[in-house]
């Protein structure tokens, strides 16, 4: 009987790591939303890291968040570090490319829980008096997130935070 039990938890979790393999290198994660405010008002929002108090869903899960801006005021350069409870870690953000309204490009890097560095980019789309929010991060997938995306996705796991920011940008943009 024990012998059955063995081969059968070597046999789950062969099929696990199988599975695993067979996830592709880099995830992503993209959410769009539409927002009756121009590019600029909206760019104003992402590339000014004390703005993201206003917006982002992960400010107010520490109301004991340390917070450090460094570098630039705003745009290509500024720097964000945070350090807070078990829901937002530790990490740092750094704006790599903010030269239009159309796209800002933030190198994000996590580092506790869990280290990993991805790639946020924001995307301003005109479209006649709305304007095309497209919020997408990338990154690469190591061989343990791939194993726990056989259970749960990077999309599934960050794109609820995503849509609830985009949410609260939206509300604050057309106020």
């Amino acid at each position: 009987m024990l012998k059955k039990i063995a081969i059968t938890v070597l046999v789950i979790l062969a099929l696990i790591v199988a599975m695993a393999a067979m996830k592709p290198d880099t995830f992503s994660v993209k959410r769009v939303v539409s927002i009756k405010a121009p590019p600029e008002k909206i760019a104003a929002l992402v590339t000014d890291f004390h703005q993201w108090a206003s917006w982002s869903p992960w400010e107010k899960l520490d109301p004991n968040m340390k917070r450090t801006f460094n570098g630039a005021p705003a745009g290509k350069g500024a720097i964000y570090e945070w350090e807070g409870n078990k829901d937002v870690g530790k990490g740092r953000m750094e704006i790599m490319d903010a030269g239009t309204p159309a796209l800002t490009v933030i190198k994000l890097d996590f580092l506790q829980p869990f280290e990993s560095h991805n790639t946020t980019e924001f995307v301003l789309s005109p479209q006649g008096a709305e304007t095309q929010v497209t919020w997408n991060m990338t990154g690469p997938m190591p061989f343990v997130s791939k194993i726990m995306s056989v259970f749960v996705s990077m999309d599934a796991m960050i794109g609820k935070d995503f849509q609830k920011g985009l949410a609260n940008m939206k509300a604050v943009a057309e106020k």
